[in-house]
């Protein structure tokens, strides 16, 4: 893997009229480019009023749950909240401020515009660093800012990836300060609050660029500013059960690289991961690929298939790893590019945002239909919420966790939680041990849905069911008091025993 020079080492000629086009552009041209861009990269959320990310319903739950208990009287009958220090806290923390300015859902709908805003100039941060202006890298690099994390709502690991990436262009920038060591202890442990796999990343970056600069033991040595962390890991205080790989190891693997572009658009996602794979491996045979940022995108890539699925209560581990490890990489590509082509860079990320942002549109109208049925529901209702999702569309369901919004508006017991004991804060009172995510999800693809013995329906008062079809059968004495297309909401009957 070679190093690409900044720019300032290359000899470049003012071009002639006639060469406007094939001439190397300026450094500050590809930063202004960029900058737009970046911006550009929010365009999802300010066109949707509800954020269509899968989580984002179950996360401004757990917000309310967080700031409003105290001074709520069914919050507390309902849910418990065990306020603790864990690799995984970003969002939690700024919401805190940002709430009591904005009000709570605005304050959401900003943290969710942020992580794409910021994961871009982190992007940007990153090349102008290492290179001294923003090439082709950066522009191409800027299509995994809407990676399936942001999609599927993983805001604190969001933030602590743009983080890392802003911290890995520090760290960078004060190459021989001698300082640098104790800058980054606090750093360090910062990026691991906000998402632990945002403090590995920042780990693995160090480590590949000083690899690349000297290898040895000395690489191995050189995050050791990082390394505090560690100790909370090494005195076992981190939740959830051992690692897991889950079941059908292999196959999961492959769905997850298939998927490592997964937004609503099959070919469209498909063609752009052929494309990156084809222009990774065409610049590793060329040796067009900086060895800098190299060395932590083989890194990342290869110990997705290392790592589990499920690690420290969290799911999806090894998949970020590669939609990390896809970003890291392609700002990695090492090309000195003419200014036609840094001009046509960004337009796979431009369609593919537009894209976003088309869905986004339609799916936050969706989603304020869907929360009519919220009028028929008494405030402080005992709810079980079923979202079908059809495993056969390529597309996410960002209705997934929508029984959010009923926390936020009802103040319901209602089991769209995540609330794991001994993982997450938050934790219900009622309901049974299995009254969470993912109970409120039912992958259908064909066949009844069949809800006479549905257990999260038992012990509950109102049935809030949201599908394409209406269900075949409901609990026994259902009475449905508010039906429209594709949602209803059910009186459950009482059942001798039900508390």
């Amino acid at each position: 893997m070679s190093a690409e020079p900044p720019v300032e080492q290359s000899a470049l000629r003012r071009p002639r009229p006639g060469q406007l086009l094939t001439s190397q552009p300026a450094a500050r041209e590809g930063l202004l480019l960029g900058l737009v861009l970046a911006v550009l990269a929010c365009l999802p959320v300010l066109f949707a009023t509800y954020p269509q990310m899968v989580d984002y319903p179950a996360h401004l739950a757990r917000y309310y749950v967080m700031l409003e208990r105290d001074g709520n009287e069914l919050l507390q009958r309902y849910y418990d909240f065990e306020w603790k220090w864990t690799g995984n806290l970003a969002a939690d923390l700024l919401i805190q401020p940002l709430a009591p300015l904005f009000g709570l859902e605005a304050a959401g709908r900003i943290i969710a515009g942020l992580v794409p805003l910021l994961t871009a100039l982190g992007i940007l941060a990153v090349e102008w660093s290492l290179r001294r202006r923003v090439g082709v890298a950066s522009l191409l690099a800027l299509c995994f800012v809407w990676s399936p994390s942001l999609i599927l709502g993983f805001l604190n690991f969001g933030l602590a990836q743009s983080a890392a990436l802003f911290a890995f262009a520090g760290w960078v920038r004060l190459e021989g300060k001698a300082w640098r060591p104790l800058l980054f202890l606090p750093v360090g442990i910062a990026i691991w609050v906000m998402h632990v796999s945002g403090w590995g990343m920042l780990g693995i970056l160090v480590f590949g660029y000083e690899w690349h600069r000297q290898k040895g033991l000395s690489a191995f040595l050189a995050p050791w500013p990082l390394f505090l962390p560690f100790l909370s890991l090494i005195a076992g205080d981190h939740p959830g059960s051992l690692p897991s790989y889950g079941p059908n190891v292999w196959v999961f693997k492959w769905a997850i690289w298939k998927q490592a572009m997964r937004d609503g658009v099959v070919w469209l996602d498909h063609w752009s991961l052929l494309f990156f794979a084809a222009l990774l491996l065409g610049s590793l045979l060329l040796r067009k690929i900086d060895g800098r940022l190299g060395w932590a995108a083989a890194i990342l890539l290869a110990g997705s298939i290392a790592m589990p699925r499920h690690i420290f209560g969290g799911d999806l581990a090894d998949a970020r790893m590669i939609y990390s490890g896809l970003l890291v990489a392609s700002l990695a590509l090492s090309w000195q590019a003419p200014r036609w082509l840094l001009w046509i860079a960004p337009a796979l990320f431009l369609v593919r945002l537009g894209v976003t942002t088309d869905t986004w549109h339609r799916g936050s109208a969706r989603t304020e239909q869907l929360l009519a049925a919220l009028d028929h529901l008494p405030r402080g209702a005992r709810v079980a919420n079923l979202v079908v999702t059809n495993s056969g569309v390529w597309g996410y369901n960002a209705q997934e966790h929508i029984g959010g919004y009923a926390v936020l508006r009802k103040d319901v017991l209602i089991n769209a939680h995540f609330a794991i004991p001994g993982v997450h804060m938050i934790s219900t009172r009622e309901g049974g041990p299995n009254f969470r995510d993912p109970s409120q999800r039912m992958l259908w693809r064909k066949g009844p849905i069949d809800l006479s013995n549905w257990e999260p329906a038992k012990g509950m008062d109102w049935l809030w069911y949201v599908g394409q079809r209406e269900p075949d059968a409901l609990p026994p004495g259902a009475v449905i008091v508010y039906r429209a297309p594709g949602t209803l909401v059910a009186r459950l009957a009482k059942v001798p025993g039900d508390s």
